[in-house]
């Protein structure tokens, strides 16, 4: 019995060696590899292409959000005001 198990353990290991040392073993693990390194520049350009968005976004937009909040106020204000004085506002209609 001894005999066959190691034939047996012989025959696994040459088929496992062969199936290891295939071209088409290789193919995959070069592609693996290949999509690996692909999928890495991807995500730190697109890190970078984020960081870039952000930081525009930060530095143009939101100022201007701002300041149109800021405006939006100031025009109502006026609206109050001139509503209180009994004046009619500018950007109301008259009938």
């Amino acid at each position: 019995m001894a005999a066959k198990k190691s034939s047996s353990e012989g025959v696994l290991s040459r088929v496992s060696s062969t199936i290891s040392e295939s071209p088409i073993v290789y193919r995959g693990k070069r592609a693996a590899s290949d999509a690996g390194f692909v999928a890495k520049k991807l995500l730190k350009s697109t890190g970078k292409a984020a960081w870039i968005a952000g930081t525009t976004f930060l530095i143009l937009v939101v100022p201007l959000i701002i300041e149109m909040d800021r405006e939006a106020q100031l025009n109502e204000l006026e609206l109050q005001q001139a509503s209180l004085l009994g004046t009619p506002a500018v950007g109301v209609p008259q009938k």
